[in-house]
C-alpha cells in the first residue's frame, strides 16, 4: 500500500499563489503517471493536472494558463498562479495504476487531501 504524502495547501488571497507536492516514498512506481483532482464543496471531483512520467501533461479548463504540473521522479508539483475564490476545494494527489493518466480504480493511489482556500 503506498502513502502519498502531500503538502502544500492553506488560505491565500485571490490573486496570489500556492505550490502543493506530493510524493511517493516508495519510489517504486516513478514510470506511472500522477496527477492532482479537486472537490469543492456542493461539487463533483474534477482533473485539476496529469503528467506522465515523461512530458507528457493535461489540464482541467478552468485551470488552463494559471496552474503549471511538473515532475521530479516520484514527487509530483502544482504551482498555482492567480488563484480564485472558485478554486477552493480539497485537492488529492493521485498516483495512477499505468504510465497514462487514466483512472484505474483499485490500482490508483490517492493522497490524504489538502485544503486550499481562496479568500479575502
Amino acid at each position: 500500500q503506498v502513502q502519498l504524502v502531500e503538502s502544500g495547501g492553506g488560505l491565500v488571497q485571490p490573486g496570489g499563489s500556492l505550490r502543493l507536492s506530493c510524493a511517493d516514498p516508495t519510489t517504486h512506481h516513478i514510470l506511472n503517471a500522477m496527477g492532482w483532482y479537486r472537490r469543492a464543496p456542493g461539487k463533483e471531483r474534477e482533473l485539476v493536472a496529469a503528467i506522465t512520467s515523461g512530458i507528457n501533461t493535461k489540464y482541467g479548463d478552468s485551470v488552463k494558463g494559471r496552474f503549471t504540473i511538473s515532475r521530479d521522479k516520484n514527487t509530483v508539483y502544482l504551482q498555482m498562479n492567480s488563484l480564485k475564490p472558485e478554486d477552493t476545494a480539497v485537492y488529492y494527489c493521485i498516483e495512477y495504476g499505468s504510465s497514462w493518466y487514466e483512472l484505474s480504480p483499485g490500482y490508483d493511489y490517492w493522497g490524504q487531501g489538502t485544503q486550499v482556500t481562496v479568500s479575502s
